[in-house]
């Protein structure tokens, strides 16, 4: 075993593979700390999180409070004693947990932060046009993702990239930039670089109904980084004007043109090539899901619903 005794913190799928890598490499995880089991679906069938599933697997000590401020669970947090807390994609803690090791509490966040401080980083990245992206960790302090810097790794993001691809990326580097990140503490060697205060870094706001809706207004650069940034999820979405069906985007292509026809949103359906018009070109659909039916192709739509030919996007 490594010499740490480490908490960690964490829920979806994303902070399992930080996790992995610390049993793996002979960490001494003393307890995980994730969200509550929550009931979804038909029958209300109850869903355990990623990181839950992971750590009955290994037969790892699990705690699921359902409020992070309860005594009893910050008690039991402070009994276990351990050196370092780690925080993968997981909730805001407050101060009285933070506080608690004596080495601090480390966050692994998607960006390279100040850029990108916020709840979905990986989608704004791509989103926000960006040519690169990375991870960083950081001591966790009263501001979110405003703590010292330990570390960093920056990733470049492809053209056609989409926010899958990016997240299986991050998520493998993170967990090796996190294994680097506790043996320069563990030795001593780190160094910490304060973050600017500044407001003027890209922010990664959660993602909603209203700003993960497609505006045909926008250029066509802009709406295609937003739908891969979107993809697969939750994905971008815009309504058709004649069936009040809403239909989410997948994947398309940008083809810029000088003139513009001057209707944005217009569909146009010729052969299995499906464009949607933009102010300084056209939208090609590759891939999109129209409400109540399956993700389908260009070609499953061209030959599926022709009559969206002539009609607008909103």
């Amino acid at each position: 075993m490594k010499s740490f005794k480490i908490i960690f913190m964490g829920t979806p799928e994303f902070a399992v593979q930080s996790l992995d890598a610390l049993i793996c490499n002979n960490y001494e995880v003393k307890a995980v700390v994730t969200a509550p089991d929550k009931k979804s679906g038909r029958g209300n069938k109850i869903n355990f999180s990623d990181v839950k599933k992971y750590s009955i697997k290994k037969n790892l000590r699990l705690i699921q409070p359902n409020n992070l401020k309860e005594i009893d669970f910050i008690n039991e947090l402070k009994l276990i004693n351990a050196d370092i807390f780690i925080v993968v994609a997981f909730r805001m803690l407050p101060k009285v947990i933070w506080e608690i090791p004596k080495k601090g509490t480390i966050n692994l966040h998607a960006s390279l932060l100040p850029q990108l401080r916020g709840a979905a980083p990986i989608h704004w990245a791509i989103i926000e046009g960006l040519k690169k992206t990375g991870v960083t960790t950081f001591f966790i302090n009263e501001k979110i993702d405003f703590g010292n810097i330990i570390e960093q790794k920056e990733v470049e993001i492809e053209d056609f990239e989409n926010t899958g691809n990016l997240y299986e990326k991050l998520k493998k580097i993170g967990s090796l930039l996190l294994l680097s990140t506790l043996e320069l503490i563990n030795e001593n060697k780190f160094q910490i670089t304060k973050q600017s205060n500044s407001e003027g870094f890209l922010k990664a706001p959660k993602l909603n109904r209203a700003n993960t809706r497609i505006d045909w207004n926008k250029s066509g650069l802009k709406i295609f980084n937003m739908v891969r940034g979107l993809s697969p999820h939750p994905s971008a979405w815009t309504t058709s004007e004649k069936t009040g069906k809403i239909l989410k985007l997948y994947n398309v292509i940008f083809i810029k043109e000088k003139k513009s026809i001057g209707l944005n949103g217009l569909i146009n359906i010729n052969n299995n090539l499906i464009k949607v018009y933009v102010k300084d070109g056209y939208l090609q659909i590759k891939e999109l899901q129209i409400e109540g039916k399956k993700r389908m192709n260009s070609s499953e739509f061209a030959n599926g619903f022709k009559n969206y030919n002539s009609t607008k996007l909103i």
